[in-house]
């Protein structure tokens, strides 16, 4: 039992290992996904700001014919060109003022609808390390769900007895000793004489569910401060 728990042990820490490198490596795809969003955001503001300088630039144009603007008239009263202005002038700067003004509308829609998939992406990049990092959580907590200890007398109106522990029960945990670290039961007998009347947080197995118990070892009317007996799970 004992070189198959340890064969097993090995095997999960292999397959955690796998598992993280595939999470590296996805982790690093979706960061260069996100840079690249995060590229084209900021190329299509400058455009933006490039687009803004111009109608800037044509509209000084039409500042410096009289006040021109995009509204007043380019003929005289007579109905003849004026000639304060340069008309020509004028016509061109507003034309290409409507025509960077549309522009620039269908630029912001882009931008708005690049930062949206920008959010949008970051929010799945979120979940998806949430996800990963949950399961390489499950996968190493995995590396020590075997059982290295077995329950199999628990007294009377011991301490174990009062938190729950039951003959059968197989150990997964017992405080800081676990599958990774059990060498022998003196490893348990240490955290029981460290403990004497402090919690000790113990996980167990039993009818194939895992079960959390608070146990505090102390002082009563029987043997020892635990009054159980755990057995190692070897051959």
């Amino acid at each position: 039992m004992y070189f198959e728990l340890r064969g097993l042990v090995a095997r999960s820490r292999l397959a955690a290992g796998e598992s993280r490198r595939r999470w590296a490596a996805a982790k690093m795809s979706d960061e260069q996904l996100q840079s690249a969003a995060m590229e084209e955001v900021q190329q299509l503001v400058q455009r933006k700001d490039a687009m803004e300088a111009q109608i800037k630039a044509y509209y000084d144009v039409l500042e410096g014919q009289k006040q021109a603007g995009m509204d007043e008239p380019l003929v005289d009263v007579e109905g003849y060109p004026r000639s304060d202005i340069d008309v020509y002038q004028v016509r061109t700067a507003r034309h290409n003022i409507i025509c960077l003004q549309n522009d620039h509308k269908a630029l912001m829609k882009e931008i708005e609808e690049a930062l949206h998939k920008l959010h949008a992406r970051d929010k799945e990049k979120h979940r998806q390390d949430e996800a990963r990092a949950h399961q390489e959580t499950m996968e190493q907590q995995s590396q020590i769900l075997l059982a290295f200890a077995k329950v199999d007398t628990v007294s009377p109106g011991s301490p174990a007895s009062m938190s729950g522990l039951q003959v059968g029960d197989e150990i997964i945990e017992f405080g800081s000793v676990n599958t990774q670290n059990f060498q022998n039961l003196q490893n348990i007998a240490k955290v029981v004489q460290h403990s004497e009347g402090k919690p000790i947080s113990i996980t167990v197995t039993r009818n194939g569910q895992n079960v959390h118990i608070s146990l505090t070892p102390q002082q009563w009317s029987g043997r020892g401060l635990l009054g159980c007996n755990i057995v190692p799970l070897r051959n």
